[in-house]
């Protein structure tokens, strides 16, 4: 099998822009946890598997759209500051094309590049203000303006991961189960392996990743059982 370059190939990156993976990961990762936490917390206290489904699918849907909101309003409220300054250097760019284009070659010279070969560069691009505004905005801002990530992308992502996640401990009650150990259990199986796969997009071993997101989610875990034991027992002497 030929070796070709990565520079070569159309895409050898992964997408680091924060469109939907950031979203969905963190949404996943989140409704695993969450309502891992929420069935021990409550199923410490003693209540019934009834009341403990009823619990957890609320926390589903009242998590899910929390998330979705919060994903929503904070990506729609950066691209909006991103487009204020945009607007900035646009205005910049129309008043001072001359100051913006040393500015933009004092930028490259202070990374090595040659001061005649930085002024020439940046007196090229200063010729395209669509693409000097491109370059200025990645520059100074270090965003590239075609990839800003969609709030209603992010929102949807978060929505469904967080659902999902949410959902896996709650499976054993859904198919009969009674038994509180076996649904978080199945939580933590799934910490385990949305781990794993969350490891694959970075240089992290899958193993290792699994058992990071395993142990934050049994201490999570422990921690709600703990005080719904206490609050049980306390309540029972009530």
């Amino acid at each position: 099998m030929t070796d070709t370059p990565a520079a070569l190939r159309e895409h050898h990156h992964a997408d680091v822009s924060g469109g939907w993976l950031r979203p969905a990961v963190f949404g996943a990762m989140d409704g695993l946890v969450t309502n891992i936490a929420l069935i021990a917390g409550v199923g410490g206290g003693g209540v019934s598997p009834r009341t403990l489904v009823l619990t957890g699918t609320a926390g589903l849907v009242a998590g899910a759209i929390s998330m979705a909101l919060g994903e929503y309003t904070s990506v729609r409220s950066a691209n909006e500051q991103l487009a204020a300054e945009v607007a900035k250097e646009r205005q910049e760019l129309e008043r001072h094309p001359e100051a913006e284009a040393r500015e933009l070659a004092e930028m490259w010279m202070a990374r090595g590049l040659p001061e005649h070969l930085a002024v020439q560069v940046a007196e090229v691009v200063r010729k395209d203000p669509e693409q000097a505004l491109r370059v200025h905005v990645q520059e100074e801002l270090g965003v590239n303006l075609d990839e800003r990530p969609d709030p209603w992308t992010a929102a949807l992502s978060s929505f469904l991961c967080f659902s999902l996640g949410a959902l896996v401990p709650l499976l054993p009650y859904l198919f009969g189960a009674t038994s509180l150990a076996l649904a978080l259990a199945v939580g933590g199986l799934g910490l385990f392996l949305a781990g794993a796969v969350v490891a694959r997009f970075t240089d992290r071993r899958w193993w290792t990743g699994g058992l990071r997101q395993l142990l934050l989610g049994a201490a999570a875990a422990a921690a709600t059982y703990l005080i719904g034991m206490l609050i049980g027992v306390q309540g029972s002497f009530g």
